[in-house]
Formats: structure tokens, C-alpha cells, sequence
């Protein structure tokens, strides 16, 4: 499964936020996501990627976080 695609299912079953309007460009800020919702995010994301996320900054998109998953 695409990393994207991943996301956006972590998203719609952890946040309730409909995987039709999150795209690469999309802002955390844009999808509602706050700072406890980023931590249930990459908690989620790690143990389904079984990556260890570290402590990421600059990641204001969607499009960035796959780029930083992609790259661990």
C-alpha cells in the first residue's frame, strides 16, 4: 500500500476525516489536525509502517510526512 493511501486510512478511522479531501498539498492545519491528533497520528503511523518517526519538524503537509515516511 502506497504511503498516502495508508494515511489517509490511519485518518479516516483515527480522526474521522474523509480520505476524498486529503491530498499531498493538503495542510495538517487545513485537515483540523492538532498537535494531540499529530501525536495519535504517528503513533498509528509507526506501528503500521513499523518505522520509528523520531521527532519530525517541518511537516506541515501531507505531501511532507510521505516524504519523511518514504525516507526512514
Amino acid at each position: 500500500m502506497a504511503t498516502i493511501d495508508t494515511i489517509k486510512e490511519v485518518l479516516q478511522e483515527n480522526l474521522d476525516i474523509d480520505p476524498e479531501t486529503v491530498a499531498e498539498d493538503s495542510t495538517l492545519e487545513s485537515l483540523g489536525i492538532d498537535s494531540l491528533d499529530m501525536v495519535e497520528l504517528i503513533c498509528e503511523l509507526e506501528e503500521r509502517c513499523d518505522i520509528e518517526f523520531g521527532e519530525p519538524e517541518g511537516i506541515d503537509t501531507i505531501g511532507a510526512m510521505v516524504a519523511y515516511i518514504d525516507s526512514l
